[in-house]
């Protein structure tokens, strides 16, 4: 049996998957303040146990509304800082 990163077995949880199966890549991003005050207010209101299980709910959420429609594909010349969590993606003119 595969070994997880804390030494132990992997288990299997309710879900199926074992514990050295879930989340093995860390995913770093950069938020302005608003954006943060965001998630926090989020994850309060939404009880969850910490701003990493906000984020995962938050990008769930996301995901199965955003479908694979025109308003979902990247345009050329668009750089990372213009997608934002409080505002429109910016469009290129």
């Amino acid at each position: 049996m595969k070994k997880g990163k804390n030494g132990k077995n992997g288990k299997n949880g309710s879900n199926g998957h074992t514990e050295s199966a879930l989340r093995e890549e860390r995913l770093q991003i950069m938020l302005d303040g608003d954006e943060l005050h965001a998630v926090d207010t989020f994850r309060f209101e939404h009880r969850m146990p910490s701003r990493a299980a906000a984020v995962r709910e938050l990008f769930r959420l996301g995901l199965s509304v955003a479908g694979t429609g025109a308003g979902c594909v990247a345009l050329e010349g668009i750089k990372s800082s213009d997608y934002g969590v409080l505002s429109q993606r910016k469009t290129r003119e």
